[in-house]
């Protein structure tokens, strides 16, 4: 995805070492809406050779991430939870789709439904929160605050 100074998902995205690092392609992005992808690599697969649930939760968490930070301010998870339904396996596409259910002040809800083809391999719910000032930038001094 083109990355535009004035797209905060863009932006997030630009730094984001750990979605890259898993092969995450986010598809589509708008306020209160993200789609993601992600392809099963050999080295996702558990013992007993199932895709990892915490690589399918982090596939449904980047698709959060990028709903939620769709609106501008700077936003980060309250908390989540991922229902697994079926398995998936190596080789598999993975596809997450976010979207808003409510939003309120600083705070939301975001719904992530990850398939692979028609079958719903999880279901995920997460909760927003607004940030009142960005994080410290990694490497910045403990206790001294750059805003």
């Amino acid at each position: 995805m083109a990355e535009d100074q004035d797209d905060p998902v863009a932006a997030m995205l630009a730094a984001d070492r750990a979605s890259a690092g898993l092969g995450i392609e986010v598809i589509q992005h708008a306020p209160g809406r993200a789609r993601a992808r992600m392809v099963v690599r050999p080295d996702m697969v558990n013992g007993h050779q199932l895709a990892h649930g915490g690589l399918v939760f982090a596939l449904a968490d980047t698709a959060f991430a990028c709903a939620c930070n769709g609106w501008g301010p700077v936003t980060v998870a309250a908390g989540a939870e991922i229902t697994f339904l079926r398995p998936a396996h190596a080789g598999d596409v993975l596809e997450a789709e976010a979207l808003v259910r409510a939003r309120h002040g600083r705070t939301g809800i975001y719904d992530v439904t990850v398939r692979h083809g028609d079958e719903v391999i999880a279901e995920f719910r997460g909760r927003s929160t607004e940030l009142r000032r960005c994080p410290r930038p990694a490497g910045a001094a403990a206790g001294r605050d750059s805003t």
